[in-house]
Protein backbone atom coordinates (compact mmCIF):
# COMPACT_ATOMS: atom_id res chain seq x y z
CA UNK A 1 0.00 0.00 0.00
CA UNK A 2 1.05 3.62 -0.96
CA UNK A 3 2.44 5.09 2.36
CA UNK A 4 3.91 8.16 1.21
CA UNK A 5 1.86 11.22 1.77
CA UNK A 6 1.77 14.05 -1.52
CA UNK A 7 4.54 16.42 -0.34
CA UNK A 8 5.48 18.60 -3.49
CA UNK A 9 8.54 19.60 -2.30
CA UNK A 10 10.00 16.97 -0.71
CA UNK A 11 12.90 16.19 -3.17
CA UNK A 12 14.36 13.52 -1.30
CA UNK A 13 11.08 10.78 -3.15
CA UNK A 14 12.30 9.92 -6.73
CA UNK A 15 8.89 10.56 -8.07
CA UNK A 16 8.97 13.91 -6.60
CA UNK A 17 11.70 14.68 -8.56
CA UNK A 18 10.90 13.32 -11.78
CA UNK A 19 8.00 15.17 -11.33
CA UNK A 20 9.83 18.60 -10.95
CA UNK A 21 12.37 17.54 -14.10
CA UNK A 22 9.18 16.93 -16.34
CA UNK A 23 7.12 20.35 -15.38
CA UNK A 24 10.30 21.71 -16.72
CA UNK A 25 10.75 19.93 -19.61
CA UNK A 26 7.15 20.39 -20.69
CA UNK A 27 7.03 24.08 -19.63
CA UNK A 28 10.31 24.98 -22.18
CA UNK A 29 8.36 22.89 -25.12
CA UNK A 30 5.60 25.95 -24.53
CA UNK A 31 8.15 28.33 -24.07
CA UNK A 32 9.17 27.25 -27.34
CA UNK A 33 5.53 26.80 -28.92
CA UNK A 34 4.47 30.01 -28.01
CA UNK A 35 7.53 32.52 -28.69
CA UNK A 36 5.30 33.93 -31.36
CA UNK A 37 2.47 35.80 -30.56
CA UNK A 38 4.33 38.28 -28.28
CA UNK A 39 6.35 39.23 -31.53
CA UNK A 40 3.88 39.83 -34.17
CA UNK A 41 4.37 43.17 -34.81
CA UNK A 42 8.22 42.92 -35.07
CA UNK A 43 7.84 40.57 -37.81
CA UNK A 44 4.70 42.42 -39.84
CA UNK A 45 7.58 45.07 -40.16
CA UNK A 46 10.55 42.76 -40.93
CA UNK A 47 8.76 41.62 -43.95
CA UNK A 48 7.12 43.22 -47.05
CA UNK A 49 4.69 40.43 -47.74
CA UNK A 50 3.79 39.82 -44.28
CA UNK A 51 0.09 41.01 -43.29
CA UNK A 52 -2.17 40.17 -40.12
CA UNK A 53 -4.15 37.94 -42.12
CA UNK A 54 -0.84 36.02 -43.24
CA UNK A 55 -0.15 36.14 -39.54
CA UNK A 56 -3.27 34.48 -38.30
CA UNK A 57 -2.36 31.72 -40.96
CA UNK A 58 1.00 31.18 -39.46
CA UNK A 59 -0.91 31.05 -35.97
CA UNK A 60 -2.97 27.87 -37.43
CA UNK A 61 0.27 26.45 -38.20
CA UNK A 62 1.35 26.48 -34.94
CA UNK A 63 -1.63 24.41 -33.49
CA UNK A 64 -2.01 22.23 -36.66
CA UNK A 65 0.16 19.18 -37.10
CA UNK A 66 0.30 18.72 -33.21
CA UNK A 67 -2.90 17.11 -33.98
CA UNK A 68 -1.06 14.12 -35.57
CA UNK A 69 2.16 14.33 -33.27
CA UNK A 70 -0.12 14.19 -29.91
CA UNK A 71 -1.63 11.00 -31.79
CA UNK A 72 2.01 9.49 -32.71
CA UNK A 73 3.54 10.26 -29.57
CA UNK A 74 0.64 9.34 -27.28
CA UNK A 75 1.49 5.49 -29.06
CA UNK A 76 5.16 6.02 -29.11
CA UNK A 77 5.11 7.14 -25.00
CA UNK A 78 3.02 3.56 -24.60
CA UNK A 79 5.62 1.63 -26.25
CA UNK A 80 9.30 2.76 -25.77
CA UNK A 81 8.31 5.22 -22.42
CA UNK A 82 8.20 9.15 -21.94
CA UNK A 83 12.04 9.45 -20.98
CA UNK A 84 13.73 8.94 -24.43
CA UNK A 85 10.41 9.98 -26.72
CA UNK A 86 10.46 13.96 -24.24
CA UNK A 87 14.21 14.08 -24.90
CA UNK A 88 13.87 13.42 -28.43
CA UNK A 89 11.44 15.48 -29.04
CA UNK A 90 13.02 18.69 -27.08
CA UNK A 91 16.45 17.83 -29.13
CA UNK A 92 14.56 17.34 -32.90
CA UNK A 93 12.38 20.22 -32.72
CA UNK A 94 15.65 22.52 -32.69
CA UNK A 95 15.69 22.01 -36.01
CA UNK A 96 12.49 23.80 -37.34
CA UNK A 97 12.85 26.18 -34.05
CA UNK A 98 16.27 27.66 -35.98
CA UNK A 99 14.52 27.55 -39.61
CA UNK A 100 11.75 29.73 -38.37
CA UNK A 101 13.49 32.22 -36.07
CA UNK A 102 16.58 33.05 -39.67
CA UNK A 103 13.33 32.26 -42.18
CA UNK A 104 12.91 35.03 -45.32
CA UNK A 105 9.83 33.60 -46.86
CA UNK A 106 6.48 32.87 -46.03
CA UNK A 107 7.07 29.40 -47.31
CA UNK A 108 9.60 28.82 -45.04
CA UNK A 109 7.30 30.22 -42.18
CA UNK A 110 4.72 28.50 -43.22
CA UNK A 111 6.84 24.88 -43.15
CA UNK A 112 9.19 25.46 -40.03
CA UNK A 113 5.85 26.55 -37.69
CA UNK A 114 4.01 23.72 -39.45
CA UNK A 115 7.06 21.18 -38.50
CA UNK A 116 7.44 23.40 -34.80
CA UNK A 117 4.11 22.70 -34.25
CA UNK A 118 4.53 19.26 -33.34
CA UNK A 119 6.51 20.25 -30.16
CA UNK A 120 3.21 20.92 -28.69
CA UNK A 121 3.20 17.19 -27.84
CA UNK A 122 5.42 17.19 -25.19
CA UNK A 123 2.16 17.65 -22.86
CA UNK A 124 1.46 14.14 -23.52
CA UNK A 125 4.27 12.78 -22.64
CA UNK A 126 4.53 14.25 -19.38
CA UNK A 127 0.99 12.70 -18.70
CA UNK A 128 2.35 9.00 -19.05
CA UNK A 129 5.39 9.85 -17.25
CA UNK A 130 3.54 11.44 -14.33
CA UNK A 131 0.84 8.47 -13.98
CA UNK A 132 3.74 6.14 -14.47
CA UNK A 133 4.90 7.44 -10.71
CA UNK A 134 2.18 8.11 -8.93
CA UNK A 135 -0.87 6.75 -7.49
CA UNK A 136 -4.31 6.93 -8.55
CA UNK A 137 -5.06 9.26 -5.07
CA UNK A 138 -2.64 11.44 -6.31
CA UNK A 139 -2.53 11.53 -9.79
CA UNK A 140 -4.92 14.51 -9.81
CA UNK A 141 -2.66 16.74 -8.06
CA UNK A 142 0.59 14.99 -10.10
CA UNK A 143 -0.89 15.68 -12.93
CA UNK A 144 -2.66 19.01 -12.19
CA UNK A 145 0.96 20.77 -10.90
CA UNK A 146 3.13 19.44 -13.76
CA UNK A 147 0.39 20.67 -16.23
CA UNK A 148 -0.28 24.07 -14.52
CA UNK A 149 3.18 24.73 -14.23
CA UNK A 150 4.27 23.58 -17.38
CA UNK A 151 1.47 25.22 -19.64
CA UNK A 152 3.07 28.47 -17.64
CA UNK A 153 5.49 28.28 -20.40
CA UNK A 154 3.17 30.18 -22.75
CA UNK A 155 3.03 32.89 -20.04
CA UNK A 156 6.55 33.02 -19.87
CA UNK A 157 6.81 33.47 -23.83
CA UNK A 158 4.01 36.11 -23.78
CA UNK A 159 6.50 38.49 -20.70
CA UNK A 160 10.04 37.05 -21.76
CA UNK A 161 10.09 36.93 -25.24
CA UNK A 162 9.02 40.57 -26.79
CA UNK A 163 11.92 41.27 -23.46
CA UNK A 164 14.64 39.11 -24.96
CA UNK A 165 13.87 40.11 -28.59
CA UNK A 166 12.65 43.91 -28.37
CA UNK A 167 14.42 45.31 -25.62
CA UNK A 168 17.41 43.55 -24.37
CA UNK A 169 18.69 42.37 -27.88
CA UNK A 170 17.50 45.44 -29.46
CA UNK A 171 18.13 46.33 -33.62
CA UNK A 172 16.68 44.26 -36.99
CA UNK A 173 17.10 40.74 -35.67
CA UNK A 174 16.91 40.69 -32.33
CA UNK A 175 12.90 38.74 -32.05
CA UNK A 176 14.69 36.38 -34.32
CA UNK A 177 17.88 35.49 -32.00
CA UNK A 178 14.94 35.94 -28.93
CA UNK A 179 13.07 33.05 -31.05
CA UNK A 180 16.28 30.54 -31.98
CA UNK A 181 17.88 31.27 -27.99
CA UNK A 182 14.73 30.04 -26.98
CA UNK A 183 14.81 26.89 -28.87
CA UNK A 184 18.76 25.70 -28.47
CA UNK A 185 18.04 25.91 -24.78
CA UNK A 186 14.81 23.34 -24.96
CA UNK A 187 17.09 21.24 -27.14
CA UNK A 188 20.13 21.08 -24.30
CA UNK A 189 17.46 20.21 -21.39
CA UNK A 190 16.48 17.57 -23.64
CA UNK A 191 20.10 15.57 -23.17
CA UNK A 192 19.74 16.63 -19.65
CA UNK A 193 16.27 15.27 -19.16
CA UNK A 194 17.53 12.27 -20.77
CA UNK A 195 20.14 11.42 -18.16
CA UNK A 196 18.23 12.57 -15.05
CA UNK A 197 15.41 10.46 -15.07
CA UNK A 198 13.96 7.20 -15.27
CA UNK A 199 10.75 5.86 -16.90
CA UNK A 200 9.47 4.56 -13.81
CA UNK A 201 10.08 3.06 -10.23
CA UNK A 202 12.16 0.16 -10.22
CA UNK A 203 10.10 -1.60 -7.77
CA UNK A 204 6.91 -1.20 -10.37
CA UNK A 205 7.61 -1.63 -14.03
CA UNK A 206 5.27 -0.44 -16.34
CA UNK A 207 4.50 -2.50 -18.88
CA UNK A 208 5.49 -1.37 -22.38
CA UNK A 209 3.14 -2.05 -25.38
CA UNK A 210 4.63 -4.76 -27.77
CA UNK A 211 2.31 -5.77 -30.19
CA UNK A 212 2.25 -3.85 -34.37
CA UNK A 213 -0.22 -1.11 -34.84
CA UNK A 214 0.01 -0.02 -31.09
CA UNK A 215 -1.70 3.59 -32.21
CA UNK A 216 -5.08 1.44 -32.67
CA UNK A 217 -6.69 1.75 -29.27
CA UNK A 218 -8.48 -1.55 -28.88
CA UNK A 219 -12.29 -0.89 -27.71
CA UNK A 220 -14.62 -3.36 -26.44
CA UNK A 221 -18.22 -2.53 -27.96
CA UNK A 222 -19.49 -2.36 -31.73
CA UNK A 223 -20.67 1.30 -30.24
CA UNK A 224 -17.59 2.21 -29.43
CA UNK A 225 -15.86 1.13 -32.79
CA UNK A 226 -18.46 3.53 -34.71
CA UNK A 227 -17.48 6.06 -32.12
CA UNK A 228 -13.90 5.62 -32.51
CA UNK A 229 -14.03 6.09 -36.33
CA UNK A 230 -16.53 9.17 -35.84
CA UNK A 231 -14.20 11.01 -33.24
CA UNK A 232 -11.10 10.22 -35.91
CA UNK A 233 -12.86 12.20 -38.70
CA UNK A 234 -12.20 15.02 -37.47
CA UNK A 235 -8.64 15.12 -36.60
CA UNK A 236 -8.17 14.95 -40.10
CA UNK A 237 -10.86 17.52 -41.03
CA UNK A 238 -8.47 20.33 -39.08
CA UNK A 239 -5.81 19.72 -41.19
CA UNK A 240 -8.06 19.99 -44.24
CA UNK A 241 -9.22 23.61 -42.65
CA UNK A 242 -5.64 24.74 -42.64
CA UNK A 243 -5.07 23.89 -46.13
CA UNK A 244 -8.20 25.93 -47.28
CA UNK A 245 -6.81 28.82 -45.40
CA UNK A 246 -3.81 28.50 -46.77
CA UNK A 247 -4.54 28.90 -50.49
CA UNK A 248 -6.28 31.84 -50.11
CA UNK A 249 -2.92 33.35 -48.06
CA UNK A 250 -1.67 36.25 -50.91
CA UNK A 251 2.02 37.03 -50.90
CA UNK A 252 2.99 39.82 -53.57
CA UNK A 253 -0.17 39.20 -55.59
CA UNK A 254 -0.23 35.59 -55.43
CA UNK A 255 -2.29 32.73 -53.54
CA UNK A 256 0.41 30.67 -51.35
CA UNK A 257 -0.95 27.43 -54.11
CA UNK A 258 -3.43 26.79 -56.41
CA UNK A 259 -7.10 25.39 -55.52
CA UNK A 260 -5.89 22.07 -57.42
CA UNK A 261 -2.88 21.44 -54.93
CA UNK A 262 -5.68 22.37 -52.14
CA UNK A 263 -7.59 19.82 -53.91
CA UNK A 264 -4.51 17.26 -53.36
CA UNK A 265 -4.05 17.59 -50.07
CA UNK A 266 -7.54 16.93 -49.30
CA UNK A 267 -6.75 13.70 -51.44
CA UNK A 268 -4.16 13.07 -49.48
CA UNK A 269 -5.86 13.50 -45.91
CA UNK A 270 -8.88 11.38 -47.00
CA UNK A 271 -6.53 8.42 -47.74
CA UNK A 272 -5.08 8.70 -44.60
CA UNK A 273 -8.09 8.88 -42.71
CA UNK A 274 -9.04 5.47 -44.43
CA UNK A 275 -5.91 3.80 -43.95
CA UNK A 276 -6.36 4.64 -39.98
CA UNK A 277 -10.09 3.17 -40.21
CA UNK A 278 -8.74 0.25 -41.79
CA UNK A 279 -6.39 -0.03 -38.99
CA UNK A 280 -9.31 0.47 -36.45
CA UNK A 281 -11.26 -2.26 -38.11
CA UNK A 282 -8.47 -4.60 -38.65
CA UNK A 283 -7.34 -4.82 -35.07
CA UNK A 284 -11.01 -4.45 -33.27
CA UNK A 285 -13.13 -6.62 -35.44
CA UNK A 286 -11.54 -9.97 -34.42
CA UNK A 287 -11.38 -9.31 -31.16
CA UNK A 288 -14.73 -7.89 -30.60
CA UNK A 289 -15.89 -11.31 -32.60
CA UNK A 290 -14.13 -13.39 -29.89
CA UNK A 291 -15.41 -11.51 -27.29
CA UNK A 292 -13.86 -9.24 -25.40
CA UNK A 293 -13.27 -10.27 -21.25
CA UNK A 294 -15.07 -8.36 -18.78
CA UNK A 295 -11.78 -6.80 -16.96
CA UNK A 296 -10.81 -5.43 -20.45
CA UNK A 297 -13.98 -3.67 -21.31
CA UNK A 298 -14.31 0.39 -21.03
CA UNK A 299 -16.85 2.93 -21.86
CA UNK A 300 -15.27 4.95 -25.10
CA UNK A 301 -18.08 7.53 -24.47
CA UNK A 302 -16.07 8.93 -21.67
CA UNK A 303 -13.32 9.31 -24.52
CA UNK A 304 -15.41 11.22 -26.52
CA UNK A 305 -16.59 13.22 -23.98
CA UNK A 306 -12.75 14.21 -23.02
CA UNK A 307 -12.02 14.77 -26.03
CA UNK A 308 -15.07 17.14 -26.53
CA UNK A 309 -14.55 18.84 -23.11
CA UNK A 310 -10.34 19.14 -24.07
CA UNK A 311 -12.02 20.79 -27.42
CA UNK A 312 -13.36 23.35 -25.61
CA UNK A 313 -10.57 24.39 -22.85
CA UNK A 314 -7.27 23.65 -24.03
CA UNK A 315 -8.42 24.28 -27.73
CA UNK A 316 -9.65 28.02 -26.29
CA UNK A 317 -6.88 28.79 -24.40
CA UNK A 318 -4.30 27.60 -27.37
CA UNK A 319 -6.14 29.70 -29.81
CA UNK A 320 -6.61 32.57 -26.62
CA UNK A 321 -2.67 32.87 -25.96
CA UNK A 322 -2.59 33.16 -29.49
CA UNK A 323 -4.23 36.25 -30.17
CA UNK A 324 -4.44 38.13 -26.57
CA UNK A 325 -0.79 39.73 -27.22
CA UNK A 326 -2.05 41.25 -30.21
CA UNK A 327 -6.02 41.66 -28.84
CA UNK A 328 -4.78 43.99 -25.69
CA UNK A 329 -2.43 45.63 -27.79
CA UNK A 330 -4.50 46.77 -30.52
CA UNK A 331 -7.55 47.59 -28.23
CA UNK A 332 -5.96 49.43 -25.15
CA UNK A 333 -2.88 50.99 -27.88
CA UNK A 334 -0.33 49.66 -25.58
CA UNK A 335 3.33 48.70 -26.34
CA UNK A 336 3.82 45.01 -27.53
CA UNK A 337 5.88 44.55 -24.11
CA UNK A 338 3.45 45.24 -22.15
CA UNK A 339 0.61 43.75 -24.39
CA UNK A 340 2.77 40.49 -23.63
CA UNK A 341 2.55 41.25 -20.22
CA UNK A 342 -0.83 42.04 -19.85
CA UNK A 343 -1.84 38.64 -22.00
CA UNK A 344 0.17 36.63 -20.06
CA UNK A 345 -2.22 37.09 -16.93
CA UNK A 346 -4.37 34.46 -18.90
CA UNK A 347 -1.67 31.91 -19.03
CA UNK A 348 -0.01 33.05 -15.23
CA UNK A 349 -3.07 31.62 -13.69
CA UNK A 350 -2.17 27.75 -14.78
CA UNK A 351 0.74 28.11 -12.01
CA UNK A 352 -2.41 27.65 -9.04
CA UNK A 353 -5.68 27.26 -11.35
CA UNK A 354 -4.66 23.56 -12.89
CA UNK A 355 -3.44 22.08 -10.11
CA UNK A 356 -6.23 23.45 -7.83
CA UNK A 357 -8.35 21.66 -10.88
CA UNK A 358 -6.30 18.63 -10.20
CA UNK A 359 -6.74 18.62 -6.28
CA UNK A 360 -10.19 19.34 -6.51
CA UNK A 361 -10.86 16.07 -8.56
CA UNK A 362 -9.13 13.98 -6.17
CA UNK A 363 -11.01 15.52 -2.68
CA UNK A 364 -14.51 16.06 -4.62
CA UNK A 365 -14.76 11.93 -5.06
CA UNK A 366 -16.83 12.68 -8.36
CA UNK A 367 -14.42 13.83 -11.20
CA UNK A 368 -17.55 14.26 -13.36
CA UNK A 369 -19.01 17.02 -11.14
CA UNK A 370 -15.86 18.78 -10.95
CA UNK A 371 -15.63 18.92 -14.97
CA UNK A 372 -19.60 20.17 -14.96
CA UNK A 373 -18.88 22.72 -12.78
CA UNK A 374 -15.64 24.12 -14.66
CA UNK A 375 -17.40 23.82 -17.86
CA UNK A 376 -19.90 26.38 -16.76
CA UNK A 377 -17.52 28.82 -15.65
CA UNK A 378 -15.20 28.80 -19.04
CA UNK A 379 -18.52 29.40 -20.59
CA UNK A 380 -19.10 32.67 -18.35
CA UNK A 381 -15.81 33.77 -18.43
CA UNK A 382 -15.31 33.98 -22.38
CA UNK A 383 -18.82 35.70 -22.13
CA UNK A 384 -17.23 38.22 -20.04
CA UNK A 385 -13.87 38.72 -22.17
CA UNK A 386 -16.34 39.80 -25.26
CA UNK A 387 -17.66 42.47 -23.14
CA UNK A 388 -14.01 44.19 -22.35
CA UNK A 389 -13.85 45.58 -26.13
CA UNK A 390 -16.53 47.49 -28.13
CA UNK A 391 -17.01 48.32 -31.61
CA UNK A 392 -15.45 52.11 -32.78
CA UNK A 393 -17.17 51.95 -36.05
CA UNK A 394 -14.24 51.85 -37.89
CA UNK A 395 -12.36 49.80 -40.08
CA UNK A 396 -8.91 48.39 -41.18
CA UNK A 397 -7.50 48.92 -44.37
CA UNK A 398 -7.85 45.00 -43.78
CA UNK A 399 -11.70 45.42 -43.29
CA UNK A 400 -11.82 44.34 -39.61
CA UNK A 401 -13.81 46.39 -37.42
CA UNK A 402 -11.47 48.41 -34.67
CA UNK A 403 -11.76 47.83 -31.22
CA UNK A 404 -11.68 49.98 -28.39
CA UNK A 405 -12.07 49.68 -24.78
CA UNK A 406 -15.71 48.95 -23.43
CA UNK A 407 -14.73 52.23 -20.94
CA UNK A 408 -11.83 54.60 -20.82
CA UNK A 409 -9.56 54.70 -18.00
CA UNK A 410 -6.35 52.38 -16.58
CA UNK A 411 -8.91 51.39 -14.74
CA UNK A 412 -10.72 49.39 -17.38
CA UNK A 413 -7.23 47.75 -18.61
CA UNK A 414 -6.89 46.24 -14.87
CA UNK A 415 -10.69 44.90 -14.64
CA UNK A 416 -9.45 43.35 -18.02
CA UNK A 417 -6.94 41.54 -16.60
CA UNK A 418 -9.07 40.26 -13.72
CA UNK A 419 -11.73 39.16 -16.66
CA UNK A 420 -9.01 37.59 -18.12
CA UNK A 421 -7.56 36.14 -15.20
CA UNK A 422 -10.99 34.59 -13.84
CA UNK A 423 -11.39 32.80 -17.47
CA UNK A 424 -8.25 31.44 -17.06
CA UNK A 425 -9.01 29.77 -13.87
CA UNK A 426 -12.21 27.71 -15.17
CA UNK A 427 -10.22 27.30 -18.27
CA UNK A 428 -7.02 26.07 -16.61
CA UNK A 429 -9.01 24.11 -13.84
CA UNK A 430 -10.93 22.12 -16.48
CA UNK A 431 -7.73 20.85 -18.51
CA UNK A 432 -6.59 19.78 -14.61
CA UNK A 433 -9.38 17.87 -14.14
CA UNK A 434 -9.82 16.43 -17.57
CA UNK A 435 -6.03 14.94 -17.38
CA UNK A 436 -6.85 14.07 -13.50
CA UNK A 437 -9.82 11.45 -15.26
CA UNK A 438 -7.69 10.12 -18.49
CA UNK A 439 -5.32 7.93 -16.28
CA UNK A 440 -8.51 6.12 -14.54
CA UNK A 441 -10.12 5.25 -18.23
CA UNK A 442 -7.86 1.99 -19.02
CA UNK A 443 -4.53 2.60 -17.53
CA UNK A 444 -2.24 0.76 -19.62
CA UNK A 445 -3.52 3.11 -22.05
CA UNK A 446 -2.91 6.02 -20.47
CA UNK A 447 -0.65 7.55 -23.51
CA UNK A 448 -2.93 6.42 -26.38
CA UNK A 449 -6.42 8.13 -24.69
CA UNK A 450 -3.88 11.36 -23.51
CA UNK A 451 -2.56 11.93 -26.80
CA UNK A 452 -6.28 11.59 -28.65
CA UNK A 453 -7.76 13.88 -26.17
CA UNK A 454 -4.66 16.08 -26.40
CA UNK A 455 -4.80 16.04 -30.11
CA UNK A 456 -8.40 17.10 -29.58
CA UNK A 457 -7.54 20.35 -27.93
CA UNK A 458 -5.17 21.66 -31.04
CA UNK A 459 -8.13 20.44 -33.20
CA UNK A 460 -10.31 22.81 -31.23
CA UNK A 461 -7.23 25.64 -31.76
CA UNK A 462 -7.30 24.93 -35.38
CA UNK A 463 -11.32 25.58 -35.35
CA UNK A 464 -11.28 28.16 -33.43
CA UNK A 465 -7.97 30.11 -35.00
CA UNK A 466 -9.68 29.64 -38.53
CA UNK A 467 -13.32 30.71 -37.36
CA UNK A 468 -10.63 33.80 -35.91
CA UNK A 469 -9.76 34.62 -39.46
CA UNK A 470 -13.32 35.27 -40.31
CA UNK A 471 -14.26 37.57 -37.30
CA UNK A 472 -13.45 40.21 -34.87
CA UNK A 473 -11.95 39.28 -31.39
CA UNK A 474 -15.36 40.61 -29.66
CA UNK A 475 -17.33 38.13 -31.54
CA UNK A 476 -14.85 35.16 -30.93
CA UNK A 477 -14.96 35.27 -27.24
CA UNK A 478 -18.49 34.84 -27.48
CA UNK A 479 -17.94 31.49 -30.10
CA UNK A 480 -15.42 30.21 -27.28
CA UNK A 481 -17.95 30.74 -24.62
CA UNK A 482 -20.84 29.04 -26.93
CA UNK A 483 -17.91 26.22 -27.47
CA UNK A 484 -17.51 26.07 -23.89
CA UNK A 485 -21.90 25.77 -22.91
CA UNK A 486 -22.06 22.71 -25.80
CA UNK A 487 -19.00 20.74 -24.31
CA UNK A 488 -20.97 20.64 -20.93
CA UNK A 489 -23.84 19.36 -22.10
CA UNK A 490 -21.70 17.09 -24.20
CA UNK A 491 -20.05 16.09 -20.92
CA UNK A 492 -23.75 15.95 -18.74
CA UNK A 493 -24.82 13.15 -21.38
CA UNK A 494 -21.92 11.10 -22.65
CA UNK A 495 -18.98 11.26 -19.34
CA UNK A 496 -19.38 8.86 -17.25
CA UNK A 497 -17.54 8.57 -14.03
CA UNK A 498 -14.65 5.45 -14.37
CA UNK A 499 -14.99 2.38 -11.87
CA UNK A 500 -12.23 2.85 -9.30
CA UNK A 501 -11.03 5.73 -10.33
CA UNK A 502 -10.06 6.48 -6.51
CA UNK A 503 -8.72 3.17 -5.83
CA UNK A 504 -5.46 3.68 -3.77
CA UNK A 505 -3.36 1.56 -5.81
CA UNK A 506 0.58 1.35 -5.84
CA UNK A 507 3.27 2.45 -8.05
Amino acid sequence: MESEKFKLFDFSQEKVRVLHYTWVAFFLTFFVWFNMAPLKTAMVESFDFLTGKNFKALLLCNVALTIPARIVVGALVDKYGPRVIFSGLMVVTVIPGLMFAFGDSFTQLVISRLLLSSIGAGFVIGIKMTANWFPAKHIGRAEGFYAGWGNFGSAAAAGLIPYIGLTLIQGEYGWRYAMAISSIITALYGIFYYFKVKDHPSSHPVQKEKKKGSSIMPVSSYGGLVQYILWTLPLYGALGLLSWNLQKQVIHDKNMYSVDTMYMIWGILALFFIYKVIGILRINLPRLKQGIPEEEKFHFGSVGALNMTYFANFGAELAVVSMLPFFFEGTFKISPQMAGLVAGSFAVINLIARPLGGYLSDKMNNRKKTMLVYMIGISIGFFLMGLISKYSGSFTPDGDPILVPMYNGTWWLVVSVMITMFASLFVQGAEGATFAMIPSIKKEMTGRIAGMAGAYGNVGAVTYLFILSMVDSKMFFYILAAGAAISFFWCLFALREPEGAFNDETH
